[in-house]
C-alpha cells in the first residue's frame, strides 16, 4: 500500500510538471506574434530549469520501484527543457543576438527530441500506455512544428501552442486521476490512469539488473550530442557556436547521472560506456566555448584519442559478450575517436561530423530496441542467447551470474562496482597530460576536459561508489587522485599559474605526496596491483612537483605518465575480467604483507540484504545447517546460532572468545515457543514476559525448576524427593494427600534449605541444546528476549529459538553497522544479514527476574529502556494477581475459586502456611510460595 501511494504521488508530480511546463510554452508561443512576449525569455528559461529538475526527480524516484515508460518520458522531457531553458536564458541576456542565432541554437535539440519522443510514443501505443504515448506524441509534434516554424513563416506559432495545450490537458487529466486514486485510497481510478498494475516477469527482471531501464535515456543523450555536429554537416544549422553548448553540457551532466543510475541498475559495462561518452560531450562544449577567448579553433592531442579508441574497443568486446548489438553500437564511438585523432581541429572537421550522423541514426535504433525490450513482453533479439550458449561450451571462460554477481567488499550495496571506470579514467588522464601545451595559449590544446572530467569528476564518482560498497582504501585513493587531477589540470592547462607559482604549488603537491605515501603503505595489505598503481602515481606527483619548480627533466613526465597509464590499463582489464567472468583471469594479486586475525584473511562470508525475504530465508537455511550469522536487531547487530544445533552454539561461543562472566542469551519470536515448558514458569513471571515483550528488554529467569528438599518429612510418606517437582507437590497438596502439619514443617525446612538442582526437567532442554547448553546463561539463570524487529522475529519463526551474543569480540564496543561485523568477525561467521546502520546505538536493558515472585527485580544493565518503564510494567502485571485473604497464596483471578475449594478440604492449611512461612512479607511475596509449591 505504501509503495503504491508513493508511486501515485511521484506519477502525479511528474505529470503535473509536464502540464505546467506545457502551459508555459503554450502561453509563450501564443504571444510570439506580439511585439513584447507575454513571458520574458529569461523568466521562461528559469521556470523550465526548475520544472526539468522536478521531472528528473519524479522519474528517478518512480524508476527505483518500477521500470516503466514513465521513466523515459520524464527524463527525456527533463533534459529537453533543461537545454531549452538555458537557450532562452542566453537569448534573454543578449548572448543570442538575432533570429539566426536562435535558429542555430534551438534546431539541433528540437530535431533530437522530435525523434526521441516519437519513439517513446510508438512504444507507448504498442504497450498500451495510451496517455503517456499521447503526451509524448503531442510534445514531439510541437517540437516538429517549431522546427518548421524556424524555416518557414507559413507555419505559425499557434500550431506549436495547440500541441502544448493538448499536453497540458492530457497531463492534467492523468495527474488528476492519480491524485484522486491516492485520496480515495484506490477506490476511484479514472480510465487510463492506473499505473499500479502488477509487474510483469520482464519488469521484475529489469529491476534485478538483467536489463537497464536507464540506458534508453543515455542513448537519447547520445543522439542529442551527435545532432549538434551532424546538423552542421547536413546544413541544417549554419554554424557551431556558444548557443549549442547548453545542449552538449546538459547531455553531459545528465549522462553522468545516467552513469550513476546504471551502477544502481547493476550494469557495469553500460555505466562505463556512459561515463566515456559524457567526457566527449563536455569536450565538445569546451570546443564551442573556446572562440570566446581565441578566434582560432582549438587543437586535439592525438595520443589521448588513440588511447580512448583502444578503451572503447576493449569495452565493446566485453559488451559483445553480454549483448552483441550493444557491442556493435560501441564500434561507432571507436570510429569517432579515430576520426577525431586524424583531424587536428576535431569536432569542427567534416570527418568526425559524418560519424556523428551515423551515431545519431544508430542511437535512435538502439533507443527503440532498448525501450521496447524493457517494456514489452516480446523481445527484439539482440543476440544475448547465442553468446551465452557459445560461452557455455568453454571451460576457460564462464560468465558471472546469480545473486553474487556484484558482491561488495563489505556488506550490501545498492551499486555495482565502479573500479572499471576509475582505472579507465586514470589511463585517460595520464595520456592527456603528455601534451605540454603552449604557455602563451594554454587553452588552445583540448586537455582540460580530458583531465578535469575524466581524471577528476568521473574518478570522484568511482570513489563515491567504491565507498558505498565498503572499499574504504580504494575510495580514498580514487578521491585523492581525482582532486589532484582537477587542481593540476586547471592550474597547468588553464593558465592559472602565477608569478609566485613555484612555492605555493610545490607546497600543495608535497602535501599530496605525503597523503599518497600513506596510501602506498596501506596498499601493501591490499594487493600487488594496487601497490604498483599507487606507487606509480607517486611518479606523477613527482612530475608535477618538478614542473612547479621549473626543474622538470626532458622526457620525464612522458615516461612517468606512460608507466602509470600502463599499470592503470592492466587494472582496467583485470577489473573488467573479474566483473564479467568467474575466476581470476587477470588477478590483482595477493597482499604483499598478509595480516593475521579478524579481517586479515582473504575469505569473506556471505552478505545478504535484509530488505529481501529471500535473504532472510537463506540465512535461516544457514542456521538450520549449523552455521552462525550476524543479523540486525532492534538495537545493535548480534551473532546468532540455532538452539537445536549444539555444534553451532559451541562455534558461536568460540568464534567470539566469549567471556565466562558474559554468557550468551536466548531469543524467541513468541511465547508459544515456550508453551511446552510453561508449567515450569511461575504465573507472575509468565505474565510479566507477556507484558514486557516484544521489546529491547532481556529478562534473566531461573534456568530450571527449583527442587524442594523435604527429606526429613516427605521421604517418610513414601515420596521420592529427588524426583518430586513443585508441580507434583502442588497436585498432592490440592488432593489433600499431605497433612497441614507436614506442610508446615516442610515449608519451615524449605525456607532455610531451598536449593536448585539442574535436571533433565529444565525448560532449556526443550530447545535441544544438549551439552552446548553450558555456554548459554549461567548454571542458575538465563537471559531471554523477544526482539522488537520484524526481520529478526521472522528469522526466528523460520529457525526456532536462537542463541544470541553481541557481534564483536569480548571487551570491544558493540557493532552498529554490518560493515563492523565484517571487520571484526568476517572470517569467523558464515553470513551477515545487512541492514545498514543500527536503529539504536544502545544495547537492551537486562532485568533480573530470578526473585520476581518475591516482588523484587534487579537490573544487570540499564539500556535503551529506562528502569522506570520496566517497573511500571511489573506494577501493572502485579495488579492482575489476587492475594487470597488468610491463605498466604497469590493467584490469578481464574484460579481463586479453585484455591478456596482446596482450603475447605484441609482446614488450617492456609492459616498455617501464612503464619509460619511468610511472616512479615507483602502479598506479592506469597506468590513465590505458590509458584514453588
Amino acid at each position: 500500500m505504501a509503495d503504491r501511494k508513493a508511486e501515485s504521488l511521484h506519477s502525479s508530480i511528474g505529470l503535473l510538471g509536464i502540464s505546467a511546463g506545457s502551459l508555459l510554452l503554450a502561453a509563450h508561443f501564443y504571444s510570439v506574434p506580439r511585439a513584447v512576449p507575454l513571458i520574458p525569455s529569461t523568466a521562461l528559461g528559469v521556470l523550465l530549469l526548475i520544472l526539468s529538475s522536478l521531472l528528473a526527480y519524479a522519474g528517478i524516484r518512480r524508476s527505483l520501484r518500477n521500470a516503466s515508460l514513465f521513466l523515459s518520458l520524464c527524463l527525456t522531457i527533463s533534459v529537453f527543457w533543461c537545454g531549452y531553458g538555458v537557450v532562452f536564458i542566453l537569448g534573454g541576456q543578449g548572448v543570442l543576438n538575432d533570429t539566426g542565432d536562435f535558429h542555430n541554437a534551438l534546431v539541433p535539440g528540437l530535431v533530437t527530441f522530435t525523434l526521441a519522443l516519437l519513439i517513446i510514443a510508438v512504444v507507448g501505443f504498442l504497450c498500451r500506455e495510451v496517455i503517456l504515448a499521447m503526451i509524448a506524441s503531442a510534445v514531439s509534434l510541437a517540437s516538429a512544428h517549431e522546427v518548421a516554424m524556424h524555416y518557414s513563416t507559413a507555419f505559425g506559432s499557434s500550431a506549436v501552442a495547440c500541441n502544448y495545450m493538448i499536453v497540458c490537458l492530457v497531463g492534467g487529466y492523468f495527474a488528476l486521476g492519480r491524485i484522486l486514486y491516492f485520496l480515495t485510497k484506490e477506490k476511484i481510478a479514472l480510465p487510463g490512469t492506473d499505473l499500479a498494475k502488477k509487474k510483469t516477469h520482464e519488469q521484475i527482471q529489469s529491476t534485478s539488473g538483467s536489463m537497464n531501464p536507464f540506458a534508453v535515456t543515455g542513448l537519447i543523450l547520445n543522439m542529442l550530442s551527435a545532432s549538434v555536429f551532424g546538423c552542421r554537416l547536413l546544413g541544417v544549422t549554419g554554424k557551431l557556436f556558444i548557443g549549442q553548448v547548453p545542449w552538449l553540457w546538459a547531455a553531459g551532466i545528465y549522462q553522468i547521472g545516467i552513469c550513476i543510475l546504471s551502477y544502481r541498475a547493476m550494469d557495469v559495462l553500460m555505466a562505463t560506456f556512459f561515463g566515456f561518452t559524457s567526457v566527449l560531450k563536455f569536450a565538445g562544449g569546451y570546443c564551442l566555448l573556446y572562440p570566446i577567448w581565441q578566434l582560432e579553433e582549438p587543437s586535439f592531442p592525438t595520443p589521448f584519442l588513440v588511447v580512448f579508441s583502444i578503451l572503447f574497443v576493449v569495452l565493446a568486446l566485453f559488451l559483445t559478450l553480454k549483448s552483441p548489438v550493444d557491442g556493435l553500437y560501441l564500434l561507432f564511438y571507436v570510429a569517432y575517436c579515430i576520426a577525431l585523432s586524424c583531424r587536428p581541429k576535431g569536432f569542427f572537421e567534416g570527418g568526425p561530423q559524418g560519424v556523428d550522423v551515423a551515431i545519431f541514426a544508430a542511437s535512435a535504433l538502439m533507443t527503440l530496441i532498448h525501450l521496447y525490450n524493457v517494456k514489452a513482453s516480446a523481445k527484439i533479439p539482440t543476440g544475448k542467447g547465442a553468446v551465452k550458449a557459445l560461452l557455455a561450451r568453454s571451460s576457460f571462460l564462464k560468465l558471472r551470474e546469480g545473486a553474487d554477481l556484484h558482491a561488495p567488499y563489505l556488506g550490501y550495496s545498492k551499486y555495482a562496482d565502479a573500479e572499471v571506470l576509475g582505472y579507465a579514467c586514470s589511463v585517460l588522464a595520464s595520456f592527456a597530460i603528455t601534451m605540454t601545451g603552449d604557455p602563451q595559449a594554454p587553452l588552445a590544446t583540448v586537455v582540460i576536459p580530458w583531465v578535469v572530467v575524466a581524471g577528476g569528476i568521473l574518478k570522484l564518482l568511482g570513489g563515491s561508489v567504491a565507498f558505498a560498497r565498503g572499499k574504504t582504501l580504494e575510495s580514498s585513493a580514487f578521491i585523492l587522485y581525482a582532486v589532484m587531477w582537477i587542481i593540476w589540470g586547471l592550474t597547468r592547462y588553464g593558465g592559472l599559474y602565477g608569478t609566485t607559482r613555484s612555492f605555493h604549488a610545490a607546497v600543495g603537491i608535497i602535501v599530496f605526496m605525503l597523503f599518497n605515501g600513506f596510501i602506498v603503505f596501506c596498499t601493501l595489505f591490499l594487493s600487488i596491483a594496487w601497490f604498483f598503481y599507487s606507487l606509480t602515481f607517486l611518479l606523477i606527483t613527482v612530475s608535477f612537483l618538478l614542473d612547479a619548480i621549473h626543474a622538470l627533466p626532458a622526457g620525464y613526465d612522458i615516461a612517468a605518465t606512460l608507466i602509470f597509464g600502463l599499470v592503470s590499463f592492466y587494472c582496467f582489464l583485470s577489473a573488467l575480467f573479474n566483473s564479467i567472468f568467474e575466476g581470476s583471469c587477470l588477478p590483482m594479486g595477493r597482499p604483499i604483507v598478509q595480516l593475521s586475525g579478524a579481517g586479515g584473511g582473504m575469505t569473506k562470508c556471505l552478505h545478504l540484504p535484509a530488505r529481501k525475504a529471500s535473504s532472510v530465508k537463506r540465512i535461516a537455511d544457514i542456521l538450520k545447517n549449523g552455521g552462525t550469522c550476524g543479523i540486525p536487531t532492534d538495537t545493535v547487530y548480534v551473532l546468532v546460532a540455532a538452539c537445536n544445533r549444539p555444534d553451532a552454539v559451541e562455534k558461536a561461543h568460540h568464534s567470539k572468545r566469549q567471556a565466562q562472566d558474559r554468557p550468551m542469551s536466548l531469543w524467541i519470536s513468541s511465547l508459544k515457543q515456550l508453551e511446552p515448558a510453561k508449567h515450569l514458569f511461575s504465573p507472575l513471571l509468565w505474565d510479566f514476559m507477556e507484558a514486557a515483550w516484544p521489546s529491547p528488554i532481556s529478562l534473566v529467569v531461573p534456568r530450571g525448576e527449583e527442587m524442594l528438599l523435604l527429606q526429613s518429612s516427605l521421604e517418610s510418606f513414601g515420596f521420592e524427593t529427588p524426583t518430586l517437582s513443585h508441580v507434583s507437590l502442588q497436585h498432592h497438596l490440592f488432593r489433600g494427600d499431605i497433612s497441614g502439619e507436614i506442610i508446615v514443617f516442610g515449608l519451615m525446612y524449605i525456607h532455610k534449605c531451598r536449593v536448585t538442582l539442574p535436571r533433565a526437567g529444565e525448560w532449556v532442554d526443550f530447545l535441544g541444546m544438549k551439552d552446548s547448553a553450558k555456554y548459554v546463561g549461567t548454571p542458575q539463570s538465563i537471559a531471554i528476549r523477544i526482539p522488537d524487529c520484524s526481520v529478526t522475529t521472522h528469522l526466528i519463526d523460520l529457525v526456532g529459538p536462537i542463541v544470541v551474543t553481541s557481534a564483536n569480540p569480548t571487551g570491544e564496543a558493540d557493532t552498529t553497522h554490518h560493515n563492523q561485523v565484517y571487520a571484526k568477525l568476517g572470517d569467523k561467521v558464515d553470513a551477515v544479514l545487512c541492514d545498514g546502520p543500527s536503529p539504536e546505538n544502545i544495547a537492551s536493558t537486562v532485568v533480573d527476574c530470578t526473585k520476581i515472585d518475591s516482588g523484587n527485580i534487579g537490573f544487570f544493565r540499564v539500556g535503551i529502556i529506562p528502569k522506570s518503564q520496566v517497573l511500571q510494567i511489573l506494577e501493572q502485571v502485579q495488579k492482575k494477581h489476587v492475594f487470597v485473604p488468610n491463605s498466604g497464596i497469590c493467584t490469578t483471578k481464574g484460579q481463586e475459586e479453585h484455591v478456596n475449594h482446596s482450603h475447605a478440604v484441609r482446614n488450617g492449611v492456609g492459616t498455617a502456611a501464612s503464619e509460619e512461612t511468610v511472616p512479615g512479607q507483602s502479598p506479592s511475596d506469597g506468590c513465590e510460595n505458590h509458584t514453588r509449591l
